[in-house]
């Protein structure tokens, strides 16, 4: 194995010797320079012949150590590499491809990107500015391709805009909500000569462009007393507060008021899942606790989140009981699934610090008496319906997994790609900030390896682990490669189930067994062999005696892991909310626990079930008692 050549970001030599008066440089001199100012330090990119120009000026900034470019094995994988070195640092991800099908390579990542809010610059080569639309070799408009997947796009039609329009990119790929910007550079533009002046971050101004970051001071009151009468409230909280890093006020907010807190997928990590106010991750897949809770609350409290389909089922059955406080720094966000009592526009972190201002300054203690029964009740809901660990004697369950992984690598960075392993992972891992990354919104297959890549060379000396499926880990395999060349030290876990697990549980439940094109065993390589045949240690793990000293192992290993584990082949990823059903109509649930005799239960006059007498739901068929 190649020794890592990954280079520590902090010896990477400062901007000492960039030019800070007009100087003759070309194009692509005033790119590079220009991303070196702005801070980048990694380059995920594939090269190709309208690009050349760029990657021949990149050669020199990397022998003078200037900056470092990761060359993967397929575009796709830069996107998504800078996509996952996004997430995991909070600061804009750069990637390069070539024109035409490297450009279009790239899309896949970046509509990943857009889904999810993350911010990237993608910067593709183009043909020369005569040969654009002539059909040229390797030509695709990859400005107008992108348009729905992008924040801003550019073309770079003269090489002395391309200062300006990188420091353009780089504000809004990271303000207001964040997401990808493409700057579309001709092969000419690249090469031409020019008096080049800089431009420094955070320097221009675009006109129009003002994101509101201070939620309004009256809709800050209206929230605070909401809050202070609800008796059921809940905090339904999303990837934005991630992005604005807002997790200390998020966790001092839910202490003060005893609010409990259920995130969205892509929210998780923003507040620890260890602590008594969280009730974990709600939807389609998530915890039967949380999922009634939204079921019930009369406050619901949604912060950095856009109410999409996979966490609310069936929409106008969503927390129906509840008035709604929507912050988000989007306005298009604010009204546009569920139409809030409170709308406040701001950035996340600004909104909730102005909330604890405010109720420092009012002075009105808080009764934290007022939320205990509701707390309860979500506690007794916690221990009826717990997750479930399930142990086959015959097999591994892939729950066993994820949980072992937990127990040993606790502060690991998880990347995931799509599927029944990731709605797993979400279930039982317990992430802190920026540490957890998937594709949420897309629900991209084949994105974990190479954002996994992403993470390490942010992170270093983090513990990066992806955990994959067998079908999804072969959308990117080829990236075994760039760990190889690298020595990027990711530990990549294979629940494999030999399925596309998702899929066939789909076809199981409302397909009538039919299993269509979803069996993946019948082809799937010996992925020990592939691992070794890319100078990567290979594992395979069969049965339940193995686990522990085989995940242990792969901890502890130097060097780039791929760990082919075993599990039980027909599991299924529960509970689940079928689609078109309201979140308190679970599939799934564990058999429910017979209430205290000192408890007096109900009968539900639906189904005839069992409810306790706090309940306003009935969790087996989800009709109103």
């Amino acid at each position: 194995m190649q020794s890592p050549t990954i280079s520590n970001t902090s010896t990477i030599s400062q901007a000492t010797a960039l030019p800070k008066t007009t100087t003759r440089q070309t194009g692509a001199f005033a790119l590079i320079d220009s991303l070196r100012r702005h801070g980048v330090e990694h380059i995920f990119g594939y090269p190709g012949g309208a690009i050349l120009p760029i990657y021949d000026e990149l050669y020199k900034w990397e022998a003078r150590d200037e900056i470092q470019h990761i060359l993967v094995r397929h575009e796709q994988g830069a996107s998504h590499a800078a996509d996952g070195y996004a997430r995991a640092t909070g600061k804009v991800g750069v990637c390069f491809a070539t024109s035409g099908p490297g450009a279009t390579n790239l899309v896949t990542g970046i509509a990943t990107a857009h889904m999810d809010s993350i911010p990237l610059v993608v910067v593709t080569g183009q043909v020369t500015r005569a040969a654009i639309g002539s059909d040229a070799f390797q030509e695709t408009d990859i400005y107008g391709i992108t348009l729905p997947v992008v924040k801003h796009s550019y073309v770079v039609r003269d090489p002395r805009d391309m200062a300006r329009i990188v420091a353009e990119a780089f504000d809004l790929a990271i303000t207001g909500r964040p997401g990808p910007v493409l700057i579309d550079i001709p092969k000419d533009v690249g090469l031409e000569e020019f008096d080049y002046t800089p431009v420094e971050p955070s320097t221009v101004k675009l006109r129009g462009y003002r994101p509101t970051m201070k939620g309004n001071p009256r809709q800050i009151n209206q929230a605070l007393n909401l809050m202070r009468l609800a008796k059921r409230p809940l905090l339904y909280v999303g990837g934005g507060t991630i992005a604005s890093s807002a997790h200390v006020e998020l966790q001092k907010l839910a202490e003060i008021f005893q609010i409990p807190v259920t995130t969205t997928l892509m929210g998780k990590g923003s507040f620890d899942e260890s602590h008594p106010l969280s009730v974990g991750m709600l939807g389609m897949h998530g915890t039967a606790y949380a999922n009634f809770a939204v079921s019930e609350c009369d406050l619901l409290i949604a912060v950095g989140t856009r109410f999409d389909d996979r966490v609310t089922g069936k929409l106008d059955q969503f927390a129906c009981h509840a008035q709604v406080i929507h912050i988000d720094i989007d306005p298009a966000e604010v009204g546009k699934n569920r139409e809030p009592q409170v709308p406040i526009v701001g950035d996340v972190r600004l909104v909730l610090n102005s909330l604890l201002r405010r109720h420092q300054e009012l002075g009105i203690s808080t009764e934290p008496e007022q939320t205990k029964e509701w707390l309860l009740r979500i506690k007794r809901w916690r221990l009826e319906y717990p997750l479930q660990v399930p142990q086959y004697p015959d097999s591994i369950s892939p729950q066993e997994v994820i949980v072992e992984l937990r127990r040993q690598a606790p502060n690991a960075y998880y990347t995931t790609d799509v599927g029944q392993h990731q709605m797993w992972s979400a279930q039982f891992l317990q992430n802190g900030p920026r540490q957890w990354i998937t594709s949420g919104g897309l629900g991209t297959m084949g994105y974990g390896l190479p954002a996994a890549m992403g993470v390490k060379v942010a992170l270093p000396n983090e513990q990066v682990i992806c955990v994959a499926g067998d079908a999804s880990i072969q959308m990117n395999i080829q990236e075994l490669g760039t760990l190889a060349q690298y020595g990027i030290n990711v530990k990549t876990v294979i629940i494999n189930n030999g399925w596309q697990g998702m899929v066939r549980q789909w076809q199981q439940a409302f397909f009538g067994e039919r299993y269509s094109s979803s069996n993946m065993e019948v082809g799937m390589p010996d992925f020990v062999k592939l691992a070794e045949a890319y100078d990567i240690k290979g594992m395979l793990v069969s049965s339940r005696d193995e686990l522990k000293d085989a995940i242990a192992q792969i901890l502890a290993y130097d060097s780039p892991v791929l760990a082919d584990i075993r599990v039980t082949k027909d599991e299924n990823c529960y509970p689940m909310v079928a689609p078109g059903k309201s979140n308190a109509q679970m599939l799934g649930l564990p058999e429910r626990k017979q209430p205290e005799p000192t408890v007096e239960s109900i009968n539900c006059s639906n189904c005839g079930a069992q409810n306790l007498p706090s309940n306003n739901f009935c969790p087996e068929c989800g009709a109103k008692l």
